[in-house]
């Protein structure tokens, strides 16, 4: 199967089933196909099969038919993040050798000025998703442009579909290379790990240029209909949840926290979630309380999935079922991420790549149909990303006696502090029991004495109040002495990019930056 076939499908099953909703804007799957064959034979007026073609722009419908048209047409979608600034923007295109540029008006009036001065040099021709005169096709023009019916080239399930660059929170972005294998088994997967019922309506709040998207492929595979955000936002998401009868939804924990904290300013808007029967949660680690806080506010039936752009999507699950068990009272279950799925393989090993002791914490590895082949026009990353096959993901975990994998800290992350290891997870886990907390990360902060010193960066809840002393005094009281934060800084909202992951190399500085001259706990 290659990844358009998971739109040409359902247009037979269910041509005139709603498959797209993009504010008032409603797209069947007859209609969606069409289009994206059109867009397909269009683009091969302008580039070659094997090219890349890079976008940007804000979550629209011209993002998933792009999705598919695309690979379709035998090139390459480079995915690029509109938070980037512009020159970021152009090293990955210039990275991608991206021949063809989609963009919104505003971030190709931002690039102009790079391309005027022979930065992203490989770009021939500039297509705006709007109506932009500066652009040199307008979108909607090359999808009318391009015959439907025309043979388009052969397309392999080997050959890439989509390049992700990762979201560099640890260092400078890699092309993720994304095979039509690997994105239809990242779907396939997560088909599993969140099944979707009769009449579910979806909206995704993610940015489309996150590996998140492969929730919307789940959707199509399944002939159910996608609401596209343009970004999420509490009053808003109710809001479309309301007008479209939304049922499913996926969010990170970032967004969980906003929208609790919406519900609590604004309680009647509670009831207008009441046709919510599933959130899907993933992106990054969540805080043990939120998950709880979620759980008792939003009576749906809570899962999450853990896996990164490598993976084309998540590879681990843990159910509702696993969710129920915790609040009757395993609540060690709500740390887990869960089981592999049945298309990859999951091992925790030691550096030789050696299966560890059952519960002892090493690194986690992945082999299966799902995994990336590689880095664009790396090698040396790639090499260093796999080990006789296993790709390493650089995340640090456990399994317990059932089979449930524990994520316990990223590997780069986990301080070492008087020759202790501490993983900022259960730090964080412990701060985030005071009802005060907003949001909290952990790091690591150079020490004279200590090598490193554990610091907890805190955002406080609106309208409440809370003083290092309680932070600590969290820790102490469920933790060992060395794993208490040594210094607490106090911020309005904590660092983080487009997919709602808080980016710890910024936390380092920001912390840096607070703590300058000054004592423990300041």
């Amino acid at each position: 199967m290659l990844v358009h076939d998971l739109v040409r499908h359902p247009a037979r099953r269910a041509p005139d089933t709603p498959a797209l909703i993009d504010g008032r804007t409603r797209c069947t799957f007859a209609e969606l196909d069409a289009r994206t064959a059109g867009l397909a034979v269009g683009l091969l007026g302008l580039a070659e099969p094997g090219d890349r073609v890079a976008m940007v722009a804000d979550n629209c419908a011209a993002w998933v038919e792009c999705y598919y048209a695309v690979p379709r047409a035998g090139m390459v979608l480079t995915f690029l993040n509109q938070r980037l600034a512009p020159p970021e923007l152009a090293a990955i295109v210039e990275a991608a050798g991206a021949r063809v540029l989609i963009a919104q008006a505003r971030y190709l009036d931002a690039l102009r000025p790079l391309l005027a001065t022979g930065r992203m040099g490989t770009v021939r021709v500039t297509v705006g998703v709007e109506p932009d005169p500066a652009a040199d096709v307008a979108y909607e023009r090359l999808v009318a442009s391009g015959d439907p019916t025309r043979h388009l080239p052969a397309v392999g399930t080997d050959d890439v579909a989509w390049l992700i660059y990762t979201s560099g929170t640890t260092g400078t972005p890699k092309g993720a290379m994304l095979t039509h294998a690997n994105v239809v088994a990242g779907v396939l997967s997560g088909a599993f790990g969140r099944p979707v019922a009769a009449g579910d309506v979806y909206l995704m709040p993610f940015p489309l240029c996150h590996v998140a998207g492969h929730n919307v492929l789940i959707q199509h595979l399944m002939a159910r209909p996608v609401v596209v955000a343009p970004r999420f936002e509490p009053a808003s998401f109710v809001a479309s949840v309301t007008a479209h009868g939304v049922t499913t939804v996926s969010l990170a924990p970032t967004m969980i926290s906003m929208l609790l904290d919406h519900l609590d300013a604004h309680p009647g808007d509670r009831g207008r979630l009441a046709g919510l029967r599933a959130i899907g949660y993933g992106a990054s680690a969540i805080p043990v309380g939120t998950l709880r806080r979620g759980m008792d506010v939003l009576h749906a039936a809570f899962s999450q999935g853990y896996g990164m752009t490598e993976l084309a999507g998540n590879a681990v699950f843990l159910g509702p079922e696993a969710h129920r068990r915790a609040v009757a009272g395993e609540e060690h279950l709500l740390a887990a991420c869960g089981v592999p799925g049945p298309l990859v393989e999951v091992r925790v090993v030691d550096d030789g790549c050696d299966d560890v002791a059952g519960g002892s914490v090493g690194e986690i590895v992945v082999r299966g149909d799902q995994v990336t082949p590689g880095y664009w026009e790396d090698p040396a990353a790639t090499a260093a990303a796999f080990t006789d096959g296993w790709f390493r993901t650089g995340d640090l975990g456990r399994w317990d006696a059932e089979g449930n994998l524990y994520v316990v800290d990223r590997a780069k992350d986990l301080i070492v502090t008087g020759g202790e290891n501490v993983a900022s997870r259960e730090v964080e886990d412990a701060i985030s029991t005071l009802p005060a907390v907003g949001e909290v990360a952990v790091v690591g902060v150079p020490d004279a004495r200590w090598g490193e010193a554990v610091c907890a960066v805190v955002s406080v809840r609106p309208g409440a109040t809370l003083g290092a002393d309680e932070v600590v005094a969290a820790v102490r009281d469920r933790l060992a002495g060395f794993k208490k934060p040594r210094h607490v800084v106090f911020v309005d909202h904590l660092p983080k990019n487009a997919t709602g992951k808080v980016v710890k190399a910024d936390l380092r500085r920001l912390a840096a930056e607070h703590l300058g001259g000054r004592g423990p706990r300041e």
